[in-house]
């Protein structure tokens, strides 16, 4: 006698920023596919990928959350490096083909100098083991074919290059840097000035714009919980817009804001506001303000607005 199948429970509308420390291993998109079946959500992204071979901080966005996930791919990203000195690999990571040995002989006078000339602004050729695109294929589908392409020289900042211990042929490093910044070439790049060569043994990310690694919370957790505990994980959508001045509106104005009309304003100018009704959850979307007007940006729905008033629904 056949096991009569479970239901299949139905997705539901979810808005709001769930922060994963994203596993070794596992695609940014293959971590966003686990917790959406989990939170058996309708609409989820990610707000920029991080490679299988690194760890921590992934904002997983839903919903109407969806619509701000550009602003951290904006943002600027804080990591720790491990790198292991003495080694020069194909790919500029743990992955690639080593392409050639020397030994580690430099003093701590020396990395200090290395490490400063990579602070503030410097320029970056993307590796060829990278997502960009060349003629419409990405570099690394080329680089498997043993192809190598002329690539342009990028300025990315490196606010902050740390050293934060070395044993032998490891080294760990502190990154705090804008966005675009490939940490392999930085590795490699600094393995160069130390006359050793490196490369990328491994990758975790600690923060991204105002969201930090502390905040996250692990695929293992969410499988061990029940629905109602997966859902406290969820954080509202203006999590992304948390380093933006908050304007809240009378229920008059913003009707008007989510109508998409701008309104006369007093307030200072701001490139970017985070907008609010005047319930303390009801989240409008973004704006700005400029020559004495509230200018709309993204604004939420007014269904995905009554959906996040009304809170999530455990399906438990």
């Amino acid at each position: 006698m056949q096991a009569t199948p479970r239901p299949r429970l139905p997705r539901r509308a979810l808005h709001g920023v769930l922060l994963l420390d994203k596993p070794l291993g596992l695609s940014s998109n293959d971590a966003l596919q686990k917790v959406k079946r989990l939170l058996r959500a309708e609409k989820a992204g990610h707000t920029g990928t991080l490679d299988p071979l690194a760890t921590g901080l992934l904002p997983l966005c839903f919903g109407a959350a969806t619509k701000f996930s550009q602003l951290n791919l904006e943002a600027d990203k804080a990591y720790v490096a491990t790198l292991r000195l003495g080694q020069t690999t194909a790919t500029g990571d743990r992955e690639g083909e080593v392409l050639r040995e020397r030994a580690i002989s430099f003093t701590p006078e020396q990395l200090q100098a290395a490490l400063q000339q990579l602070r503030g602004e410097i320029e970056q050729v993307p590796p060829m083991h990278s997502a960009l695109k060349h003629e419409g294929k990405a570099l690394y589908e080329l680089a498997r074919q043993g192809k190598t392409v002329e690539r342009e020289s990028r300025r990315v900042t490196i606010h902050a290059l740390e050293l934060l211990s070395q044993d032998g042929e490891t080294m760990q490093l502190a990154v705090r840097c804008s966005k675009g910044t490939y940490i392999r070439t930085l590795a490699d790049d600094l393995g160069e000035l130390l006359g050793c060569g490196a490369h990328l043994s491994a990758l975790r990310r600690t923060q991204s714009g105002p969201l930090h690694l502390a905040q996250t919370v692990t695929i293992e957790q969410l499988e061990a919980e029940d629905d109602t505990a997966r859902l406290s994980h969820l954080l509202p959508p203006d999590l992304l817009l948390d380093d933006c001045p908050l304007v809240r509106l009378d229920a008059e104005n913003a009707g008007k804001l989510l109508a998409g009309i701008r309104r006369r304003t007093g307030l200072a100018p701001s490139a970017r506001v985070r907008a609010f009704g005047p319930e303390p959850k009801a989240f409008l979307g973004s704006a700005r303000i400029a020559g004495g007007e509230l200018i709309p940006e993204r604004l939420l729905s007014p269904i995905e607005l009554q959906t996040l008033l009304a809170g999530p629904v455990s399906l438990t």
